[in-house]
């Protein structure tokens, strides 16, 4: 995987079709989810998802809390604002930008099932995550 690049397409959401099918019908857990790791386990899944369907409950913009997220996404891995901005992405197709975001974080090695926690016990035992980069060689 290049540094710079997504992982997977804005549109490949049936690569991993138990979490299209998951997102598709309950957007909040597969955001709970992103939000915990991405956040380096300083919000719980639960807290994140539950406010993300709470907006999304009562303003029908959870899109616009979900996009930001995205955006942190893309600075801690170097990805490009593509193939449009991030909170277009999430307005137009908020699930297929969940589920994009969902895979790239699997892709780096994270099991988005366990949370911020577990994941970095494995890591600790020397299982499964794999080391982050911050950019190419140089000379």
């Amino acid at each position: 995987m290049n540094p710079g690049t997504w992982s997977t397409g804005f549109c490949d959401c049936f690569s991993d079709v138990t979490n299209c099918c998951i997102t598709c019908w309950c957007p909040c857990i597969t955001f709970g989810q992103i939000s915990e790791i991405v956040d380096k386990g300083a919000v719980s899944c639960g807290a994140s998802g539950a406010l993300y369907l709470l907006l999304e409950v009562l303003t029908g913009c959870g899109c616009m809390y979900s996009c930001f997220y995205r955006t942190k996404i893309r600075k801690q891995y170097n990805l490009p604002e593509s193939p449009c901005g991030d909170c277009l992405l999430h307005f137009c197709c908020e699930w297929c930008a969940l589920c994009q975001e969902y895979r790239e974080l699997k892709h780096r090695g994270y099991d988005m099932s366990i949370g911020w926690q577990a994941n970095m016990e494995n890591q600790n035992q020397g299982i499964g995550i794999a080391p982050e980069v911050q950019g190419g060689m140089t000379r």
